[in-house]
């Protein structure tokens, strides 16, 4: 079911609506016209009870005057591209820099600024947005369709499309900030993180990737699974430079074996990359990707930011697990980038399922 409410106004006078997608079992995803944002999700505990997942703002002013992305669909290019540049068939383009030197989630142009276009696709939302030519400095102009839905069983599946009339750098992602105790306790500290990787990005002061490296022997290998806090307090000088996780994991991919799907630009098929559970609900929430990057966030600089009803987040309120390209994979020689271009869309899919962790017999 699609619901439809007035959400509020932005300083230019422009309204906002939220639409509400539901199951028959108490799960509710609001999202709002402005950034496509996942504004909240309420899921069942183990007790039944339902209760919001996400971290939020109370009002669109806030989510536009916002520097946490919270909860926005991230684009022209998730994440950061060094020196705000990059050459591209030859030609070198400068966006517009707002992280220092650096261009971070699409700068001032970025869509988590822009009022996208919704409509209803039977129990699923729609949402559409243009990009124009130029805009923060990128080439070409694109058309952007990214789909929600959401199943009986808790899982919320993101489907993106981009297409170009010329070629252009294309890197979109879903910034949820998660904390599955339902908002019980503003500390995601305890929950407990698997994710099936076995190399990430190290980053410079910068955050910008510098090196693909194992994550044996490391704070940074959850392949068995830990709490995210015994991990935060071990001494590493990659979580000194990003003041905690704020690294790319990379994922190993697996090739899709419909020749329709590959045929229709889906080389890869989706899987499950990464698993949180949070002992005190029971919830548990895996998110499964087709794509080769799996950004790990831990609310580090979530200290002070403005929440629901007006209380104030603390550091480590929530995480993030951002599916998509790599870092500035735009300027890696060792990559192929991700792009779009005519007659060549960009394609991602990414599914959150929330459920109930098992019990112990």
């Amino acid at each position: 079911m699609n619901k439809v409410a007035f959400w509020g106004m932005l300083p230019d006078g422009r309204g906002v609506r939220t639409h509400v997608l539901t199951n028959s079992h108490g799960g509710c995803v609001r999202i709002s016209e402005l950034g496509a944002a996942l504004v909240s999700w309420t899921t069942p505990d183990q007790a039944g009870t339902c209760a919001d997942i996400l971290l939020g703002h109370d009002t669109p002013e806030e989510y536009l005057a916002s520097g946490a992305y919270m909860g926005a669909l991230v684009g022209r290019w998730a994440n950061r591209i060094a020196g705000a540049r990059f050459v591209l068939d030859g030609t070198d383009y400068t966006l517009v820099p707002n992280e220092g030197r650096n261009l971070l989630h699409g700068g001032a142009a970025g869509f988590h600024r822009r009022l996208w276009k919704a409509e209803p696709d039977g129990n699923a939302l729609v949402m559409r947005l243009e990009s124009r030519e130029g805009e923060g400095g990128f080439p070409g102009n694109v058309q952007v369709e990214v789909r929600y839905a959401l199943s009986e069983d808790h899982a919320l599946t993101i489907e993106y499309l981009a297409s170009a009339d010329r070629t252009t750098p294309i890197n979109l992602t879903s910034h949820p900030y998660f904390n599955l105790s339902g908002q019980r306790d503003c500390d995601i500290r305890n929950h407990h993180l698997t994710i099936d990787s076995g190399a990430y990005f190290e980053i410079d002061e910068e955050l910008i990737p510098q090196r693909q490296v194992p994550v044996a022997g490391e704070p940074f290998d959850f392949r068995e699974g830990a709490t995210i806090g015994s991990r935060l307090s071990a001494f590493h000088r990659q979580l000194e430079l990003g003041y905690g996780f704020d690294h790319c994991y990379v994922i190993d991919r697996v090739a899709n074996e419909d020749p329709a799907a590959a045929d229709m630009g889906r080389p890869w098929r989706t899987r499950t990359v990464a698993t949180v559970t949070e002992p005190g609900s029971g919830r548990v929430l895996s998110v499964e990707t087709d794509q080769p990057g799996l950004q790990f966030y831990s609310g580090n600089r979530l200290e002070g930011v403005r929440g629901r009803g007006g209380s104030a987040y603390r550091r480590h309120a929530g995480l993030c697990l951002e599916a998509g390209g790599f870092p500035n994979q735009i300027n890696m020689p060792d990559h192929e980038p991700s792009i779009a271009s005519a007659g060549k869309p960009y394609r991602q899919v990414t599914v959150y399922r929330a459920g109930i962790a098992e019990q112990d017999a």
